[in-house]
């Protein structure tokens, strides 16, 4: 069976999953998943950062510098959709499944979030990426400035991610089966073979030095 189809049948049950818990609100024409949660607290209560490092104002997080913000719990497969916005230059992450916050590049699966909008042929550094791993399918990302969205769906060893209504990225997690090697013997500096990552773990989102904004984070747990 091609990697298409087995794709397809991992996430037709989870697509069907969501469509069918979709209700009408009365005088509106979409409809609304019911059981979607906000990752974050308006707070921040829930959350394991250093102090005045990250804020949210209005519904927006915003990298104030000081670190990484993590979720106090723990998802295994889930559908994470949110919107961010990049400015000039700006390098970050979304880490999710990770099982040490003091280690993520090691133990957990990022999604690159960078200014690379424009280039032609995006690669596994590029925003969309599984980063070190797997380069979009195409660059999906507005230019700096622009807010896009996002949707990171991990199921079992599956990994899809859909942005700006494109999908970049699917990825089976047992396809990259040794250390420090990808599917296509590109080099990568994992010690851990991502088949044998923590299949749950926390999510967090990354300080690299460059201003990065976050809003209407929203998950949806599958387990």
């Amino acid at each position: 069976m091609s990697h298409e189809k087995v794709l397809l049948k991992v996430l037709m049950p989870t697509m069907v999953f969501v469509l069918s818990s979709c209700v009408q609100m009365p005088g509106s024409s979409h409809p609304i998943a019911l059981g979607w949660e906000d990752l974050l607290a308006d707070n921040l209560s829930n959350c394991t950062f250093k102090r005045g490092s990250w804020t949210m104002d209005k519904g927006v997080l915003t990298r104030q510098g000081g670190g990484d913000i993590w979720t106090n719990e723990s998802y295994g497969d889930f559908i994470l959709e949110l919107e961010f916005k990049v400015a000039k230059g700006t390098n970050s992450g979304i880490f999710f499944r990770t099982e040490d916050v003091n280690d993520p590049v090691q133990t957990g699966i990022e999604m690159q979030i960078y200014d690379s909008f424009g280039r032609r042929r995006p690669d596994k550094y590029d925003c969309g990426a599984i980063y070190d791993c797997l380069g979009p399918t195409v660059n999906a990302v507005k230019a700096a400035g622009q807010w896009n969205r996002v949707t990171i769906l991990a199921k079992g060893s599956m990994i899809s991610i859909v942005m700006n209504g494109t999908r970049i990225i699917d990825m089976d997690l047992d396809d990259w089966s040794e250390p420090h090697k990808n599917p296509d013997n590109t080099p990568n500096k994992f010690n851990t073979a991502y088949k044998d990552l923590a299949r749950q773990g926390v999510i967090g989102f990354q300080d690299h030095g460059k201003p990065v904004w976050y809003r209407n984070i929203k998950v949806r747990r599958l387990d």
